[in-house]
């Protein structure tokens, strides 16, 4: 392709740059609506024109994933049929190491009543927060691990608010087809209608498993819409695996939702086809974009903050996808 990618570093809002039914694909993982780390631009969901302006510039057929919360999963996906879109499947990303939004209930107890909790150890890292920790896990300088000391508070010790997620659900939609054309009509006119199941096969584990089914397929087998991110060793290993990732904030990369390339790769392989353009009005630090140019797509990115538009851009220059 002569140019691999088209970033713009502001708001989505409107698309103005983009012609009507001029996208084949969209895959973005919008703000959840659940105050992640107290982040301003992720304390509601995304206004619900920017899913009529996503309609607007896709082909008709054309497939999308869009990445939500368990919490809001339902708000947003009623805002996205609202806005004309068809609910295909819900793909469950599956992972291991994912950390709770919760607390020790029985320190709250301890703060209710006055009481000076006991420091029980020293945290080496916390999960999920910046380098230096968090306020509530420091004191003096330091990351200090805390059990109740009131009596009250020993009976709810390591009560909490809410259970480790070990997924996060990724919406697939599509926009309807063109009027009076059915999915091979519009495939021919348009380059849209269909899923891209044989790029996305999950190969058979070399050495480990014979042949699956009576004819198994030689690229493996169709994915699922469940995408696993590690091995459980439950006897079910067989779908895609694809680590989780953590910040990279001491390279350039601060961004606290980073999601890991391979898993990107994988989406925009399952919902379009090479050469085609992909759209994510949500691009925060570019995983989408790196993805698309490792798989030979058009990627049209959207960005208003600064810091991770700037993020974004480096990486798409230096084709960087570790970060």
């Amino acid at each position: 392709m002569d140019q691999p990618y088209t970033l713009y570093h502001e708001n989505c809002y409107g698309l103005s740059q983009l012609a009507d039914e001029s996208i084949e694909a969209l895959v973005t993982d919008p703000p959840y609506g659940i105050g992640y780390q107290a982040h301003e631009w992720d304390k509601a969901l995304p206004d619900a024109r920017i899913w009529q302006d996503c309609l607007r510039a896709l082909k008709p057929g054309a497939f999308g994933v869009v990445f939500s919360s368990v919490r809001l999963m339902h708000r947003l996906m009623v805002a996205l049929e609202d806005s004309g879109f068809l609910i295909k499947d819900v793909l469950f990303w599956a992972f291991l190491n994912g950390m709770p939004k919760s607390r020790n209930v029985g320190l709250d107890i301890d703060r209710r009543l006055g009481v000076e909790s006991e420091v029980n150890g020293h945290y080496q890292y916390i999960q999920g927060y910046k380098k230096g920790g968090a306020e509530t896990y420091t004191i003096g300088g330091k990351k200090v691990r805390c059990k109740p000391a009131s009596e009250e508070g020993k009976k709810y010790q390591g009560a909490g608010l809410g259970v480790k997620p070990a997924y996060e659900p990724i919406i697939l939609v599509q926009k309807p087809l063109a009027e009076g054309l059915n999915v091979a009509a519009n495939i021919l006119k348009y380059g849209t209608a269909a899923l891209n199941l044989e790029d996305t096969r999950i190969p058979l584990e070399e050495g480990e498993e014979g042949k699956v089914g009576h004819n198994p397929h030689p690229k493996g087998r169709v994915t699922a819409n469940i995408i696993r991110t590690e091995a459980w060793e439950d006897g079910y290993d067989k779908f895609f695996l694809v680590p989780k990732v953590r910040q990279h904030a001491e390279d350039f990369n601060r961004h606290p939702t980073l999601k890991p390339v391979h898993l990107m790769q994988h989406l925009v392989k399952l919902v379009s086809f090479e050469g085609q353009k992909v759209l994510d009005p949500f691009m925060g630090s570019g995983s989408t974009g790196v993805a698309c140019q490792q798989m030979n797509r058009h990627f049209i990115g959207y960005e208003s903050h600064q810091e991770y538009f700037e993020v974004a851009e480096r990486r798409l220059k230096n084709g960087v996808d570790m970060l």
